[in-house]
């Protein structure tokens, strides 16, 4: 029940913006350091913010997009800045708006992916492109002939590396907090971190699955913290910079410490979620997407002894 229910908190958008086609733009790729290009995801539902890491041996994609059509597109960007035949594909997490696209890759791009995040797409993929494929007929045009996921070419469990020529990226899994294999991507040398919806500018946070702990969200904002990064390239949403972080990390451990309270004071969950969705809204009055404070104190509230 608490994974249906956030479900369907993570797709409450209005419907009329659910018939908005969800196509990564194509020749609006902007340059972010020296090594980092981005394709912005234009504030379209179900586009993630794309990344594009040029080497001088090797280019990594960072969340492809939604389904073939959408890969395919971000493949044709990326060709566009590099001469590069060796591609690295990597993904925040297992929702199709970010891994699908990979179906756009050539079968000799590698796919590097966390343990956890492969298990998030073994148990839950499938449930969540249907889902998404339901949502809307734009949707589902782009999930179209989507029947599974590409077999990893490397699965790792907390780190890993790759040297790109000339720059190094970082493979951190830092979940559970979005979702259990949440994994981020620290490009050293441009000090650009690509944090995944662990850390979004202006919109409250999403507990996606079952295994979604603040405590664990809590530490990742700390882990992602202690990297120095300059530039923060979130899922969705604007570019930003390390101080989203803490603004993530102030909004949880305040919601944290507010559910224990009223836990401790003899009130059930669904009391405290009536009472932190009254109280939370107004303080953080320019965020996004308040209903998902419901998943997000469900999931303390039995979180916390």
């Amino acid at each position: 029940m608490r994974a249906l229910v956030a479900l369907l908190l993570l797709l409450s958008l209005p419907a009329a913006a659910q018939t908005v086609p969800p196509v990564v733009k194509e020749g609006k790729t902007v340059r972010l350091s020296e090594h980092v290009h981005v394709i912005l995801d234009e504030l379209v539902p179900a586009v993630p913010n794309v990344g594009i890491v040029v080497g001088s041996k090797a280019t990594m994609v960072v969340d492809p997009g939604m389904g073939r059509r959408n890969g395919e597109a971000v493949l044709r960007e990326a060709r566009k800045l590099s001469r590069n035949t060796e591609f690295y594909i990597v993904t925040t997490h297992f929702h199709p708006e970010h891994a699908t696209g990979e179906a756009g890759f050539p079968p000799e791009a590698k796919v590097i992916r966390a343990a956890a995040q492969q298990q998030d797409i073994e148990e839950l993929g499938m449930q969540w492109v249907q889902t998404f494929a339901s949502r809307s007929p734009a949707w589902a045009e782009q999930l179209q002939g989507i029947t599974g996921f590409r077999r990893p070419t490397e699965i790792f469990e907390r780190e890993t590396s790759v040297d790109l020529g000339d720059v190094r990226v970082r493979l951190l899994r830092l979940g559970p907090g979005h979702t259990r294999g949440d994994t981020v991507f620290f490009v050293e040398q441009d000090r650009v971190l690509f944090s995944g919806d662990l850390a979004m500018s202006g919109v409250f946070p999403a507990f996606a699955t079952p295994q979604s702990l603040s405590a664990t969200w809590i530490a990742s904002l700390d882990a992602m913290e202690k990297l120095g990064a300059l530039r923060l390239v979130p899922a969705h949403g604007p570019l930003a910079d390390a101080s989203i972080i803490g603004q993530y990390r102030g909004y949880l451990t305040a919601l944290r410490a507010r559910v224990g309270e009223l836990k401790r004071s003899g009130k059930s969950a669904a009391e405290t979620v009536d009472a932190v969705r009254a109280e939370f809204p107004p303080k953080y009055p320019d965020w996004l997407q308040p209903l998902r404070i419901v998943s997000a104190a469900n999931a303390i509230y039995a979180e916390l002894p």
